[in-house]
């Protein structure tokens, strides 16, 4: 009875993720409320806010499904052998790649600001929904462990650093250069933040 229980709240939980992230496309983050996505999802509100707290918070899990995806495919790369720094630009095109296509700048600029917001829970929940870092760390190890980083700033810092600076790409596409690619955006700071953490010869 309690896995029924729990695989109906995993579908109720999946339909007002879809049915938000689709009246988010259609009319965008700002004119989308609680009681729309609740709506249309044929639930009452209060059944909402049990699974989401706050609007941007379905944005998180939507964010957290595409991060999976590409950490998925970098995954695998590595696994067959891809040098790591070729892993790590696939891995920053994909991401660019899936969030153009899904999100937008409306989208993930809204998701983005939540990795920044003055309130810690939030902020905090954002970065535990997104763990960038922790991915970049794991596309790093291979290298740390071949003396091909330097030995100064521990690789969670040297992660930390790469994770930020997609952030801050992402922010500043989103809200400033809206005549530019985002992928185009993500690669100058890559190249940036990698000539900063990896050894010299």
């Amino acid at each position: 009875m309690q896995g029924l229980r729990e695989r109906q709240k995993q579908r109720r939980r999946e339909r007002i993720l879809r049915t938000a992230v689709e009246l988010f496309k259609e009319r965008g983050f700002q004119q989308t409320t609680a009681v729309d996505i609740a709506k249309a999802s044929h639930v009452s509100r209060g059944t909402f806010f049990n699974y989401y707290p706050y609007k941007e918070a379905v944005l998180l899990d939507y964010g957290a499904e595409l991060l999976e995806l590409a950490w998925g495919e970098a995954k695998a790369a590595l696994e067959n052998g891809v040098p790591p720094v070729e892993v790590l630009e696939a891995f920053w095109n994909r991401l660019a790649e899936l969030s153009e296509q899904e999100l937008g700048r409306e989208l993930l600029s809204h998701l983005a600001y939540e990795l920044v917001n003055p309130d810690p829970e939030r902020a905090h929940a954002a970065y535990e929904a997104l763990p960038l870092a922790q991915f970049v760390a794991e596309i790093l190890r291979p290298l740390a462990r071949a003396g091909r980083l330097r030995t100064d700033l521990s690789l969670d810092r040297m992660a930390n650093s790469i994770a930020d600076a997609f952030l801050l790409a992402v922010l500043r596409w989103a809200g400033h250069t809206p005549d530019r690619s985002l992928a185009g955006e993500l690669q100058k700071f890559l190249t940036i933040v990698l000539e900063g953490v990896l050894a010299r010869p």
